[in-house]
């Protein structure tokens, strides 16, 4: 299959869409350079007039091609709810505006601000649920080592974005590799960086990670997450 590019897909949406096209941008690991192709697709999120059924006819040839090519189909905002919804998504918010590229359309960020209790209150949210269901899954899964590995792997990517977010919240420079964000947050949370480096090494795409039943290294990352945790909820 030909390699459908980013740029490709926004030709396609602006041409389907027109007018209504507001924004579309490319978001998340590739505009911060640390895509790992074979991991996962590209992630897009369109701002547009209104969304309609016309709206999903208009763009469902363009949007076949691309999930087709192994990406997902973009997250989709009407211009209002883009410009409402920076308290409810406040960390998602944080993290495209510090990493994006606009493919299309105009620029959605002016008139955009995220307080930052909204980002606290929002990040011990998800940390606290984060660390609950981790714990879920390592009581069910302590023996298994393959779900073991899948539960650690899978909340890999969610606990990279929480560790961004507390940099951010911190006022700290949020860098863009996994390896100098977790040895940042490490110094400023208070726990050992070498418990994330064998997720940091799957994250950056150089090895594969795979724990044996009741690996140590299961138990230290969960310590880790119930540390950022506590940290976070004693911020202000």
């Amino acid at each position: 299959m030909a390699e459908v590019t980013a740029e490709m897909f926004a030709r396609e949406v602006e041409t389907a869409l027109g007018a209504r096209l507001g924004a579309l941008l490319l978001y998340g690991s590739a505009a911060r350079g640390t895509h790992v192709s074979r991991r996962a697709g590209l992630n897009t999120l369109l701002v547009c007039d209104a969304v309609d059924e016309a709206l999903f006819a208009s763009l469902e040839p363009a949007v076949r091609t691309w999930t087709r090519a192994g990406h997902p189909a973009p997250l989709i905002f009407t211009q209002q709810e883009w410009r409402d919804s920076s308290d409810a998504f406040a960390i998602e918010y944080e993290e495209i505006r510090q990493a994006h590229r606009l493919l299309a359309g105009r620029d959605p960020w002016q008139g955009i601000a995220v307080r930052r209790e909204d980002l606290r209150r929002q990040l011990e949210f998800e940390l606290v649920g984060k660390l609950v269901r981790l714990r879920q899954a390592y009581a069910a899964a302590r023996s298994d080592a393959k779900q073991l590995t899948e539960a650690m792997v899978g909340s890999a990517a969610g606990f990279f974005t929480m560790l961004r977010s507390v940099l951010r919240l911190s006022g700290r420079t949020v860098p863009a590799a996994a390896k100098d964000v977790a040895r940042e947050a490490a110094a400023l949370v208070g726990f050992a960086p070498a418990a994330l480096d064998d997720l940091v090494a799957h994250v950056d795409g150089r090895a594969q990670l795979a724990l044996a039943p009741r690996d140590p290294r299961a138990a230290a990352y969960l310590a880790v997450m119930a540390r950022t945790a506590e940290f976070v909820n004693g911020l202000t």
